[in-house]
């Protein structure tokens, strides 16, 4: 599935580019629409934005009579004040030179000059004594901050807080902490602070960059979140500071997950079988047919089972065709069909997430037979999936030079232009594999969507209507052409087309039905009647079918998040987590978890704020479709 932009109203994400395995996850398409819709996130997930210090001025600003660096630059007026209190002083002179010159007040007193401040002279002084005696104690500690004597602005910042426990005191002393690298000691005055101001951005600001140093990286969050939603996210810098910490978050967190997740789960039997059908099916090789009577105990019998396994189309069909292939190398004497067993184990193993441990099987597949052009295409895949386009475009090339009349090659070489936006590319790739070989659905299918993106809607209409003539069987065309309906508003057309593609999976695949449509007709009742509940029902239905489709889990964290539904969302966001495949979708997918389970402790650690932060989320657009 692509991510494809953003409209200026919600659409769907159009045709997923089923050439790889880890076809653009539902985590990819999520995290490239929240990028154009940034305020919505923010909103209805609790992610938050934080500006970090900018140095004295920063720290030293803690309200509007702070006085920044100790020798500010006078202004216009002050410059004039200066001239003309110095033209007076040179004018009395002359006319009273007798008279001794009275020295101008200091702005800022010096700390020797300041008394002895404890808790019994200050407890001798009036309240309006104390308020004066600790603003010029804030003054001075300003002033050796300024200068770097943090110790001494430190001791000045304690006398402060004996005479009046201000929260901007608090908050200054911390700072000093900061500069000192005593993180602890930021933590407690910072909280003292917030203690004494609940609202305090700029104490919430410092605790949650101490909070982050001392790697306590959800109470960080936390804080972040509370003083973004206090400043209502008008700082666009900050966002990069919060998807990093979220990103922090929920890197730790994967961690542990990683540590007890069973490397040999498969995905849903939605997402297997969109990657095995991006390539044309084909006769089973000579000698593995199911009349061939092959033992269990050999490594051809197991490849025979898993072979037959994978015809099911069932989750349990491809947990079985995996494990068969596993048995297959274990017990060897494969023969000629050694470089088929190690290309089928490969593909399962990528579909697991464990994409070294296939790259080394397809590695030696062609190392085997160089002729299978599938190993190099699966192979370019999996580079294609840890970033390196490269290496993928490099293995493309080899199995043309291998077989330049194989039409997967080209299909597969349009999807790897498609992901990248390279429209132009993809069609003409796209056609290259139609001419080779018109009867593969999803070159039709992928060539009418890419048509559409590029804005040629006669075109991709007509190969629509084609692919309906020629394919009227196939429930994916329906499905397809119903979200371009849907891209353009047009609701009830595109649930017509739905709710068709949902009856052929009925009636062609009762065992191993295709919840997509399901999905986007639940996305298509809510852009077009905000109607949640049969929304919700249909996700439901779609996860009774198949319980472990990531798309269905994630689109339903959605459907409740934006009725409010917090900690329902959080716990299909989690289950989102679960069901990743490789260790970037499950930090994506926690990321998104973490950012709605801070909003569940914003509002009750900071209840004045919910309010705020649901008014803020008011009259905000919808999240993205499915596909």
């Amino acid at each position: 599935m692509s991510g494809a932009s953003a409209a200026p109203r919600p659409v769907p994400n159009l045709a997923k580019p089923i050439a790889v395995p880890v076809e653009s996850s539902v985590w990819d398409r999520f995290t490239n629409w929240a990028s154009e819709n940034k305020a919505l996130v923010y909103t209805i997930a609790g992610v938050a934005v934080v500006a970090t210090g900018a140095g004295v001025v920063f720290y030293l600003n803690g309200d509007a009579k702070s006085k920044g660096p100790s020798t500010p630059k006078l202004s216009k007026k002050e410059r004039r004040k200066k001239k003309e209190a110095e033209r007076q002083a040179e004018a009395a002179e002359k006319t009273a030179a007798s008279t001794p010159q009275q020295p101008k007040p200091a702005a800022v007193e010096s700390a020797d000059e300041l008394p002895d401040v404890d808790e019994t002279t200050v407890a001798a002084l009036t309240a309006q004594q104390r308020n004066e005696l600790a603003q010029k104690l804030k003054a001075a500690g300003n002033k050796a901050y300024g200068s770097k004597d943090y110790n001494k602005a430190i001791d000045l910042y304690s006398k402060a807080i004996i005479c009046k426990p201000d929260p901007i005191f608090y908050s200054n002393r911390a700072a000093c902490y900061n500069a000192l690298g005593e993180w602890e000691k930021v933590v407690e005055d910072t909280t003292a602070a917030v203690n004494l101001d609940p609202l305090y951005v700029k104490a919430l600001n410092r605790r949650a960059t101490a909070y982050e140093h001392l790697e306590k990286y959800s109470e960080s969050l936390l804080d972040f979140t509370a003083s973004c939603i206090i400043d209502e996210f008008r700082n666009e810098n900050s966002a990069q500071s919060v998807e990093k910490l979220l990103k922090k978050v929920a890197e730790k967190k994967a961690e542990e997950m990683l540590k007890t997740k069973s490397p040999n789960k498969l995905p849903s039997p939605t997402f297997v079988s969109n990657y095995i059908q991006s390539f044309r099916e084909k006769p089973r090789a000579i000698g593995l047919e199911d009349s061939e009577d092959l033992s269990d105990d050999t490594g051809k019998g197991q490849l025979q089972i898993g072979l037959r396994a994978m015809e099911k189309k069932t989750h349990d069909g491809y947990e079985e065709a995996a494990t068969a292939f596993e048995k297959a190398i274990e017990l060897g004497d494969l023969g000629e069909f050694e470089a088929l067993a190690y290309n089928m184990r490969g593909t399962f193993r990528c579909l697991r997430g464990s994409q070294e441990l296939a790259l080394e099987d397809l590695n030696k597949s062609i190392e085997l037979d160089p002729s299978i052009t599938q190993s190099y295409v699966k192979r370019a895949s999996m580079h294609l999936e840890m970033g390196n386009r490269e290496k993928a475009a490099e293995d493309i090339e080899a199995a043309i030079k291998q077989d330049e009349n194989d039409p997967d090659i080209y299909y597969h070489r349009a999807q790897l232009h498609f992901i990248h936006g390279e429209w132009q590319s993809a069609a003409k790739d796209y056609q290259k594999s139609i001419d080779l070989d018109n009867s593969f659905i999803f070159s039709h299918i992928q060539l009418g969507v890419t048509q559409y993106k590029m804005d040629s809607f006669a075109s991709s209409a007509a190969t629509f209507r084609r692919c309906i003539k020629n394919f009227s069987r196939v429930p994916d065309v329906y499905n397809y052409y119903g979200e371009l309906l849907l891209d353009q508003g047009k609701y009830d057309e595109a649930i017509q087309q739905f709710d068709t593609a949902m009856d052929m999976e009925k009636q062609t695949k009762p065992m191993s039905m295709n919840v997509l449509p399901l999905i986007n007709k639940a996305l298509t009742l809510y852009q077009q009647k905000s109607d949640f509940n049969e929304a919700e029902q249909l996700c439901e239905k779609a996860l009774i079918i198949d319980p472990e489709c990531d798309i269905a889990v994630a689109t339903m964290a959605q459907l409740l998040l934006h009725q409010g539904k917090i900690a329902d969302a959080l716990k299909y966001f989690e289950r989102a987590a679960e069901l990743a495949r490789t260790p970037g979708e499950i930090v994506n997918a926690l990321s998104y978890a973490e950012a709605t389970r801070t909003q569940i402790q914003v509002q009750e650690k900071y209840p004045q704020l919910a309010a705020k932060l649901n008014g803020m989320g008011q009259g905000m657009g919808a999240f993205p479709g499915a596909r």
